[in-house]
């Protein structure tokens, strides 16, 4: 557990210079033994963060050449979003929401399409899963448990609407968000409200109505938002 911290403290150490172009883009990373005495930790633990750093698509490390910090506007994928959604809202400064802005951005537009079609295109196999995930959520014992519940039902609306595309980006993005999950709890504290404020998106998915399913999922997608941003 004391080794996990130190490796989670050190990620957070090199990300946090990175983005703030101590090391920009195209620059290489000092060797591994002046790092690792930069920080003061063994050079395993930096090569646990570097693997970490390496996998959100910050660095590259290449066998006797060294370690690159990458431009990770052209190499970075969803599983950057949560190093630098934590490095924006713990910026010294003060905190920086124009990452959580276009996140929720992007969240409304996929959410409510992803709706739509699924209102369209849904069985009744996909129905059945949809309402018992609904009544999950509802009867979770606690706030994580329905957030959980809840991310769940929104990977089912994505299979149910018959793009596979659809699956595979909310799987990447739920994966990020559940990563962070802590900081956006505030909807689900109340598990039964959570679950009554979900009813108007199933039941106009249930309809097979595309146009309310669409609707009905942007006022459930800016009711949380709502919550959401007045936690952090």
């Amino acid at each position: 557990m004391a080794r996990d911290s130190l490796v989670d403290a050190l990620v957070t150490r090199i990300r946090d210079d990175i983005l703030t172009l101590r090391y920009p883009p195209g620059s290489m990373l000092p060797a591994e033994r002046e790092l690792a005495a930069g920080y003061g930790v063994t050079r395993t633990t930096l090569k646990h963060a570097l693997v970490r750093l390496a996998q959100a698509g910050l660095v590259e490390t290449r066998h006797g050449v060294g370690t690159a910090v990458l431009d990770y506007r052209r190499r970075g994928g969803p599983e950057l979003l949560p190093l630098l959604l934590s490095h924006s809202l713990n910026d010294p400064a003060g905190p920086d929401v124009g990452w959580l802005d276009e996140i929720f951005e992007v969240r409304a537009d996929i959410g409510t399409r992803i709706t739509a079609l699924a209102a369209q295109r849904r069985t009744a196999a996909d129905l059945q899963k949809l309402h018992d995930q609904h009544a999950a959520v509802g009867a979770a014992p606690d706030a994580d448990s329905a957030q959980i519940a809840e991310s769940e039902l929104h990977r089912m609306l994505a299979e149910a609407s018959g793009n596979r595309v659809y699956v595979l980006m909310v799987n990447s993005l739920m994966h990020t968000y559940l990563e962070v999950r802590y900081l956006f709890q505030a909807p689900f504290v109340d598990p039964v409200a959570a679950g009554h404020r979900l009813t108007p998106l199933l039941a106009a998915v249930s309809a097979g109505d595309a146009t309310a399913a669409r609707a009905a999922a942007a006022r459930y997608l800016e009711q949380t938002r709502r919550l959401m941003l007045g936690e952090i």
